[in-house]
């Protein structure tokens, strides 16, 4: 064997090192898995409890806590349970996951923009019933 055929895998740092490390990635434990669970049920309890509480006075209220409730449990559960993070392949997962996020936020406020412009200008009748005896 000589120099270069150990430069070039066959030695110590041949195909078997990809240059893997133990710390990347995130390693499921118990008590990770815990504190997702935790998290997830005070995320859901917490909102079920705004509502039928009645704690705000204002319904936007509510409506804005909830979705902020909710978009925390979805990263929440991507971190926990899915185990995604900018360091799992490469990275691609999540910049997947970003322009999948981007794509649903566009589709959604596109929608509830087209709904909007909808109620006000092709249902006029119904807005007139309202002050009916």
């Amino acid at each position: 064997m000589n120099a270069h055929d150990n430069t070039l895998g066959g030695g110590a740092h041949g195909h078997d090192d990809h240059g893997h490390h133990e710390d990347e990635g995130f390693h499921a434990t118990f008590g990770g898995y815990m504190t997702g669970f935790v998290l997830a049920v005070l995320l859901t309890a917490v909102p079920f409890w705004l509502v039928m509480a009645n704690v705000f006075d204002k319904s936007r209220t509510t409506a804005l806590v909830l979705l902020v409730c909710a978009a925390v449990q979805i990263v929440v559960h991507m971190i926990y349970f899915l185990h995604m993070n900018f360091k799992s392949e490469g990275g691609w997962t999540m910049l997947a996951l970003i322009f999948t996020i981007v794509l649903v936020v566009i589709a959604l406020s596109g929608s509830l923009w087209v709904m909007f412009h909808l109620d006000q200008n092709m249902m006029p009748a119904m807005h007139d019933t309202k002050n009916l005896p």
